[in-house]
């Protein structure tokens, strides 16, 4: 890709005799949401620390904004862990600004940013708090910060809304679309199906180590996607030609289909009898139904 801020190619990773990571390649473009999903070890964690120059692949190649990884390219990227860890005893605004020094950042502009950033998540009014005095969301919501201060083109977040309640989670689900907007390329690695349904352009998908699910949502639904309908009207449809099953879910029918037969042959039936048609969709699995039956499929 032209604008591929992140680029793995065919990493391979070995642990004992375990190959862990096996030939995964992807890329990630600026300006995003890309989602990196997987049951529990399935190979995230591993390719997540390969990209963060952690730990080094056996072969394969990780390149950041078409460089290879130095000190220099790792100052280019924020990482939110799953394992929360910030200075209990400090308070945010100093512990902000001095892990923006680490990252090279001078104090007045890190200063600025903190600022910044702090009003946009309301927590302005509590910078001088220690960390130890915070909620967890708040505390999430200064980790966050954290991770962005620098302004990296590159963000890696793993189960960044574990624990959150509703409220924070659609505050941070705000921040992450806002650094989609500012051009930056977000990694989003959980295990809530939902969340990458609803802010994610594509998925790669690792089982055992492999590449089992690679490209655009929209691609991937409809690769899974069953032949039927889900139909809702009012008045009486009678029999309809080239439906096999008819099921109930929450007061629409779901229409299966016989082999040859278009949604559209249907939605003609039901015009044709002059009934009311209130809901009509082509039935499109969930991702996490995907997730389901391609983590249970054996690799």
């Amino acid at each position: 890709m032209a604008n591929s801020v992140i680029e793995v190619e065919h990493a391979v990773k070995t642990y004992g005799h375990r190959r862990v990571v096996d030939d995964i390649s992807f890329e990630v473009e600026s300006g995003e949401i890309f989602g990196l999903i997987g049951p529990n070890g399935a190979g995230k964690t591993t390719t997540i620390r390969m990209m963060m120059d952690i730990i080094r692949p056996d072969s394969g190649k990780v390149r950041i904004n078409g460089a290879p990884m130095t000190e220099e390219t790792k100052n280019q990227i924020g990482y939110l862990p799953e394992e929360r860890g910030l200075y209990r005893k400090l308070r945010i605004i100093d512990t902000i600004l001095y892990l923006a020094a680490l990252k090279g950042i001078d104090r007045e502009t890190a200063l600025a940013r903190a600022q910044e950033l702090l009003s946009r998540v309301d927590l302005a009014a509590h910078q001088n708090k220690k960390i130890e005095e915070l909620s967890r969301g708040m505390g999430q919501m200064v980790q966050f910060i954290v991770t962005i201060i620098h302004d990296p083109s590159l963000v890696i977040l793993d189960e960044p809304f574990g624990g959150l309640d509703p409220v924070n989670t659609e505050l941070l689900k705000q921040m992450v679309l806002h650094l989609k907007t500012e051009g930056k390329a977000v990694i989003l690695s959980t295990h809530r199906m939902n969340e990458v349904e609803e802010l994610c352009n594509r998925v790669l998908m690792i089982n055992h180590g492999k590449n089992v699910l690679y490209g655009r949502l929209g691609e991937i639904k409809s690769r899974f996607r069953k032949n039927s309908v889900y139909v809702n009207y009012t008045g009486d449809a009678g029999e309809l030609s080239g439906v096999e099953k008819t099921e109930e879910h929450d007061g629409s029918m779901e229409l299966t289909l016989k082999n040859g037969t278009e949604p559209d042959s249907i939605m003609e039936q039901l015009l044709k009898k002059r009934v009311v048609v209130n809901r009509f969709e082509v039935a499109e699995p969930s991702l996490y139904d995907i997730f389901i039956k391609v983590a249970g499929e054996k690799i």
